[in-house]
């Protein structure tokens, strides 16, 4: 079984040939980071109208790579959501046209149902249930998979997704977008104790996540603690400022990033492992983009080996859309 499968929920366009639903072929990504980085964030429109480029080059790339013609698929298979919706009907209505041509079936395909499941492409044998963290720019959910096809909302962000706020506290930082890969590497050489951001647990009931308050914590402490800092003066990724005299201590753009996202961090694991535990399963599961950050992999698989549990993390490839 061979299936055509095009992805443009957001700002890439993707097109892979999958083999049985495991085997993956090919796996073509056009990415459009370069248009949107002067803007700081994906602009709706603009995503559109690269997709419509990309899109055709993108698809005979991935068949291709495949050794796989037009002739010799089986089927075809497109996101149909969530995500931007001028941006789902680029890769919906391409994905209609080639099956009404080549008269073959059309699988939708929800694109958060994906990220659950991308674990299953590099390991199969992954046990059912297992808690999913799903963590990007546009999610922050925490669902329990007991089967494919079966799943159940157990928390959410009730406002920023974590990967925008990674993103805007980059932005605050004049570090470019994306953020969240940049924050990464520069929290390495941070020190995350230097500032004691909040950590929005919101409350011990809850697998509801909220990352605003965290974002403007940061965007507080830059204003009035750290103004060397701010975007407005010209910070790059490869330039760090002290702050200023009467501040009471020496605070750099690293420290920041490693402290906010120790925060942000903290508060990933804990709910995770604690939906774990409260759902009594032993195995976990990270996808999304943020699912890449190297903090959240360590301290997850750290928290989860203290709790027994056993937790995957797909590859970076596999964590973005």
């Amino acid at each position: 079984m061979l299936i055509l499968a095009i992805e443009t929920s957001c700002d890439d366009t993707s097109a892979a040939v999958v083999e049985d639903g495991v085997n993956v072929l090919s796996g073509v990504v056009s990415s459009q980071v370069e248009v949107h980085a002067k803007y700081g964030g994906v602009v709706p429109e603009l995503a559109c109208r690269k997709h419509i480029e990309n899109l055709g080059p993108v698809v005979q790339m991935a068949l291709n790579e495949a050794g796989v013609k037009l002739e010799g698929l089986d089927a075809l298979a497109a996101t149909v959501g969530p995500g931007l919706v001028g941006a789902l009907l680029v890769g919906l209505n391409t994905a209609k046209s080639m099956s009404y041509a080549l008269r073959l079936p059309l699988i939708g395909v929800n694109h958060l149902e994906s990220h659950i499941l991308s674990i299953l492409l590099e390991k199969p044998d992954v046990p059912f249930p297992y808690v999913a963290l799903v963590v990007s720019g546009g999610h922050t959910n925490l669902y329990l998979a007991e089967a494919p096809c079966r799943y159940e909302l157990l928390g959410r962000t009730r406002d920023d997704a974590a990967g925008e706020a990674f993103d805007k506290v980059a932005k605050m930082l004049g570090l470019g977008y994306p953020g969240g890969p940049v924050i990464d590497r520069m929290a390495g050489e941070g020190n995350p104790e230097a500032v004691d951001f909040p950590r929005p647990y919101i409350s011990p009931d809850t697998l509801d996540f909220s990352f605003s308050g965290l974002k403007t914590a940061v965007f507080y402490f830059l204003r009035d603690k750290a103004p060397a800092l701010l975007a407005s003066d010209g910070l790059t990724d490869k330039q760090s400022h002290q702050v200023g005299e009467g501040t009471g201590a020496a605070v750099k753009a690293e420290d920041v990033a490693a402290a906010f996202q120790k925060s942000a961090v903290e508060v990933l694991v804990a709910k995770t492992v604690q939906a774990a535990e409260s759902r009594g399963v032993s195995t976990v599961v990270t996808a999304g983009g943020v699912a890449a950050n190297s903090a959240l992999r360590k301290e997850l698989s750290d928290a989860g080996e203290a709790a027994g549990l056993q937790v995957y993390h797909p590859s970076p490839a596999l964590c973005t859309d």
